[in-house]
């Protein structure tokens, strides 16, 4: 049975590196806040660096960035959110005193973010982490924030803990619930309402003791490793679709949709989900409504042919790889409030897909298929799309799965692909995928 590292007996601290530091929270200064990167040498696996509060991440194959600690929050809900957001990081930024060791992605100040869903929901945040470690191309290196009222003390990490035993309750969509509301959108589908809407459940799992994000973390990060490990305030996940990085006056996206779990032995499922007329046209709505809302801010936008296989450990999807130039300069948050949501975790058109969601799933999913990622001082990052998923809560976990639904979709097989998708998340919370 493989386990995450560092559980109890096998204790690993880092408080000799000088890199743990206490978790607090200062408002903004009126003084300038002196941010340093700095290259440090290999610090090992960065996850292995984080404490047990509050855990920062977005790291992908060895790769990204962790953080604790936090210097400064927004917090805002309603349609504006994003351009709120940008428009606080913009004024946090320019009060900055920056020395900048690398001028690499991901260095200098950063902003983990996580955004809602839907406009109505609260929840959307920015968090300016005290200290940030990253990884990129063969550079490592460290980025702190010191002035009035950031504290410089140390302290040691607790070991990451299993949560225990787990047991598993209805969430607010049950599988019932949720195989009705995709018998529904079927119908009205096929009665010309609109071509496609995502639809989504959630599964409460509850354990013994207080779960540790870290372990959940591990979990995704070991299984997964071409998919980005994520946690943000409570949100733990790891994602395969990439919304938007931004990188300079280059954008791109890799969009998912269409899916397909092992079945018989011996059934070459990745041509058997290239053959589907059904995920080849929902993958099309996805990509479609990705180019409609990034090509006003695209001098040049490159979309490929056909789609490819992305095969994961529980799941395969179609995946399509797309890259544009920016003409006007807008910032990562500015593109995000531009393309979500995309048809691959909204619909098709976006407006009655919306509608039909909010009519069927009746609860609100807070910041699953939301953006999430991170984003520095000129406007560069990356935003995934939140999914395979738990907001964490003390010893209760909420995991979320959804699925796109067109005319042809199957109420049936629509569960079974929703349970396909939370093996990801039940696996890890459980630690007992064997690897």
């Amino acid at each position: 049975m493989w386990r995450p590292p560092h559980l109890p007996g096998r204790a690993r601290t880092t408080a000799a590196s000088g890199l743990l530091s206490d978790d607090v929270t200062v408002a903004p200064s009126p003084s300038p806040l002196r941010v340093r990167t700095r290259a440090v040498e290999d610090v090992g696996r960065l996850l292995d660096l984080l404490p047990d509060d509050r855990p920062l991440s977005w790291v992908r194959d060895g790769e990204g960035l962790v953080g604790w600690g936090e210097v400064a929050r927004f917090t805002g809900t309603g349609a504006g959110r994003f351009a709120e957001a940008d428009s606080w990081w913009r004024s946090f930024t320019a009060r900055l005193d920056v020395r900048d060791d690398l001028q690499l992605p991901g260095t200098g100040a950063v902003a983990f973010a996580s955004f809602t869903f839907a406009d109505r929901s609260p929840g959307s945040v920015l968090i300016v982490p005290r200290v940030v470690v990253g990884r990129r191309d063969g550079h490592t290196w460290i980025t702190e924030f010191a002035g009035d009222g950031v504290p410089a003390a140390m302290r040691r990490a607790m070991p990451v803990r299993a949560g225990g035993a787990l047991h598993y309750d209805d969430g607010d969509m049950t599988v019932a619930r949720y195989r009705r509301a995709v018998a529904e959108a079927v119908t009205r589908m096929q009665a010309g309402e609109l071509d496609k809407a995502a639809l989504a459940h959630d599964l409460l799992a509850v354990a013994d003791e207080p779960l540790d994000p870290r372990f959940l973390l591990a979990g995704l990060a070991h299984h997964y490793p071409t998919c980005w490990a994520y946690s943000v305030d409570g949100l733990v996940g790891a994602t395969p679709e990439l919304l938007l990085r931004r990188d300079g006056d280059v954008v791109s996206s890799r969009v998912l949709a269409g899916t397909i779990w092992p079945g018989n032995d011996g059934v070459d499922i990745g041509a058997e989900l290239m053959a589907s007329a059904k995920d080849q046209r929902e993958h099309a709505f996805a990509v479609d409504s990705l180019a409609a809302t990034l090509r006003p801010h695209c001098t040049r936008l490159d979309l490929p042919t056909e789609p490819t296989i992305l095969a994961l450990h529980n799941v395969s999807h179609l995946s399509s790889d797309v890259r544009g130039e920016l003409r006007d300069g807008a910032s990562l948050l500015t593109l995000a409030a531009s393309v979500h949501p995309t048809a691959a975790v909204g619909g098709t058109p976006r407006a009655a897909a919306l509608k039909m969601i909010a009519e069927l799933e009746r609860m609100d999913r807070g910041r699953y298929a939301g953006p999430v990622g991170w984003v520095d001082a000129e406007g560069d990052g990356e935003l995934g799309i939140a999914l395979r998923c738990a907001q964490l809560d003390g010893n209760t976990a909420r995991l979320f799965a959804g699925c796109g639904i067109v005319a042809e979709s199957d109420p049936d097989t629509e569960v079974r692909e929703a349970a396909a998708k939370l093996v990801a998340v039940r696996e890890a919370l459980e630690g007992s995928v064997t690897g």
